[in-house]
């Protein structure tokens, strides 16, 4: 099959019996007609068409060796360099379509699948791991063009450090019995974005130092598998008016805790279970973590380029673009868009074949990226809040402009060289990005995007090379190189 079409995809999504809860009931009929989802799916659905464009079709997608048929790159297993800029390109292209809002659009799970199934024989020979799982799920998902979710974060019922679950009914979802069937999962996960949206949800668990065997799995699943349910937080859909709520219309894309309810995973969907070094040291060893970040730091960068094209607008439509405090903010977009380019560019000019024979983006720019952007994210929705002011506040709604108090409104909201109607469009995109249920949310979403800042900056930390620095310093100074030296 390949590359299929939005409408394929839509049909396929709405023919699924997967068991969505939204607001205290559980959710009937198709799901590209409910008003939480209908428009993020019409927006999936348009990355789908995209790639079909004969325009575009060489940059988004590549013909398959082993079906001949049009497949889409975020697929492709780099082997070159060449190959990391191909994907990049493409994953450009769809990040464009969604402004960068949608963060997990397909291109980020099929990214990660892709990374596992190239890595997948350091699993090989393997206690209770199953590596050819992983490359038929791969095959699979390339084969019949699948959208995936997917589900590592355990519910925060206590964060400490020395935490342990003494709860008779698991919590933290669980491996409680395995039959000539599968392994039975109870207990739930959370975040899922678009959980029970896509075709399937990939679920594994991240190292810790606390990890027991019946949390130490990886497995991917169908959605709407028997006992899994999705339990979606409120919804935030302003509105159908892309007038109104420009972005939330389009790109709201829904998070869920994930229920595992006796849940049979089959075997030959399993990865791995019960075994805590393969849960631990497959996702640092496999190129899990530098495909993630590239396709996320991509996508993050399209977002920062739309997120300076606002802010300018804004200083424009207002007349502010004289005061030097201004292009002070303004340079603060320039400067962390321009840094994140170069560290993108820096991973894709340094990657390196893998053992496994995958061209690898070189991870540490990557980790410093994902390290900046939880920091400058927050900030540069500060500068438009600045720069937009009390008119963030003022905005009137389409059916406002549209009615008999429609001249009060042309006369007194008037842009510098705007029509009230263009100064108040300009005026509700910066607010539904920074000051809507929609943009705060997506604030918190790249706060925590990639995990803990704070952890984020401590694995940065412990894994950079720092010794030949060290040394360096030590030589200078004539001092004995034992100890850290």
């Amino acid at each position: 099959m390949g590359a299929v079409n939005g409408k394929a995809l839509i049909d396929r999504l709405d023919q699924l019996k997967s068991e969505i809860w939204f607001d205290g009931e559980m959710i009937t009929g198709k799901l590209s007609e409910h008003p939480a989802f209908k428009g993020i799916l019409k927006t999936k659905a348009s990355l789908y068409d995209l790639q079909l464009d004969p325009s575009l079709a060489n940059e988004l997608t590549f013909i398959s060796p082993d079906t001949n048929k049009p497949t889409g790159l975020s697929y492709l297993k780099p082997k070159t360099k060449e190959d990391i800029v191909k994907r990049r390109k493409m994953m450009e292209h769809w990040a464009r379509q969604t402004k960068g809002m949608m963060g997990r659009s397909p291109d980020y799970i099929n990214s990660v699948i892709m990374a596992f199934a190239s890595s997948a024989s350091f699993l090989k020979g393997k206690e209770k791991c199953f590596p050819e799982n992983i490359q038929s799920v791969y095959e699979s998902a390339m084969s019949k063009d699948l959208t995936f979710t997917h589900t590592f974060v355990t519910p925060q019922v206590n964060r400490s450090l020395f935490n342990y679950n003494t709860s008779k009914e698991p919590i933290a979802a669980k491996v409680i019995d395995h039959n000539e069937q599968g392994l039975v999962i109870k207990g739930a996960r959370l975040l899922a974005t678009q959980g029970g949206l896509t075709d399937e949800v990939l679920v594994f668990s991240t190292p810790n130092f606390f990890l027991e065997e019946d949390e130490a799995y990886a497995f991917s699943i169908p959605s709407d598998t028997p006992g899994l349910k999705f339990i979606c937080r409120e919804s935030f859909v302003g509105g159908d008016s892309t007038f109104n709520h420009p972005l939330s219309s389009r790109f709201e894309e829904m998070d869920s805790l994930v229920v595992f309810d006796d849940v049979l995973v089959p075997w030959n969907r399993v990865f791995y279970y019960g075994n805590i070094e393969a849960s631990v040291n497959f996702l640092l060893k496999s190129s899990f973590h530098c495909f993630a970040l590239h396709q996320t730091i991509t996508r993050q960068i399209v977002k920062s380029e739309f997120m300076l094209g606002i802010a300018q607008l804004l200083v424009e439509t207002i007349d502010v673009g004289e005061y030097q405090h201004i292009h002070e903010k303004i340079s603060e977009f320039i400067i962390g868009l321009e840094t994140m380019k170069a560290l993108l560019e820096k991973s894709e000019q340094n990657s390196e074949l893998d053992e496994f024979g995958t061209m690898r983006p070189h991870l540490p720019p990557l980790q410093i990226a994902s390290n900046i952007f939880p920091n400058i994210y927050p900030r540069f929705c500060e500068i438009i809040q600045i720069i937009g002011a009390s008119g963030m506040v003022t905005l009137p709604t389409e059916k406002a402009i549209n009615s008999s108090i429609g001249s009060n409104i042309n006369h007194y909201l008037q842009g510098s060289d705007r029509t009230a109607e263009e100064r108040i469009k300009i005026f509700r995109l910066a607010w539904d990005l920074t000051m809507s249920s929609f943009g705060t949310r997506q604030i918190q979403y790249e706060r925590y995007f990639f995990g803990d800042p704070i952890r984020m900056s401590s694995t940065l930390y412990n894994t950079y090379p720092k010794a030949q620095y060290v040394k360096n310093v030590c030589e200078f100074l004539d001092i004995n190189s034992e100890g850290t030296c």
